[in-house]
């Protein structure tokens, strides 16, 4: 018998998926209770790639089994999540970049991005986990152009996860 919530959920109105909001969150350290993460600032970006996580298979070729290898999970990967064309109104994204070219300690934060629904509420939200920029390119100077703040944020981390 199907679940009444599995029917609710295939009847939702279509996700309109570029509208989405990114929030950048340091983790209190130490088994943190419930809540206590501090947040740092928040994004509006244009569009955003790489939410993606891959599986390696793992090969084991059975003796006596001449039907076909058997197949188990391997290691998994995440791809480089791309923010493009943002703004924020800090320049905490910026100095989080600048301190780790710095030399400084590999500083990692959470980021969770937030999609929403045609009434701006939320509807799902992506965590990464132990994030950390690998680019950071700036918005082209021109007087003439309509740019914005961020060209591209580039983020890799150690995990993704569907928090909501």
């Amino acid at each position: 018998m199907a679940n009444p919530d599995d029917l609710n959920e295939n009847q939702l109105a279509p996700l309109q998926v570029f509208n989405f909001h990114v929030r950048f969150r340091r983790d209190a350290l130490l088994a943190p209770p419930e809540g206590s993460d501090v947040p740092l600032c928040s994004g509006a970006f244009a569009e955003c790639t790489g939410l993606e996580a891959t599986v390696e298979p793992k090969v084991i070729k059975v003796g006596g089994s001449n039907y076909g290898p058997a197949q188990r999970m391997g290691r998994v990967s995440f791809a480089t999540v791309v923010l493009k064309r943002g703004m924020t109104s800090t320049r905490d994204l910026w100095n989080w970049f600048q301190l780790l070219t710095g030399g400084a300690y590999a500083y990692r934060l959470s980021v969770e991005i937030e999609m929403r629904n045609s009434t701006g509420a939320p509807a799902l939200t992506w965590k990464l986990a132990r994030a950390m920029p690998v680019k950071f390119k700036a918005a082209d100077l021109n007087a003439r152009g309509a740019e914005v703040g961020i060209e591209e944020l580039h983020l890799v981390h150690e995990g993704l996860s569907l928090i909501a």
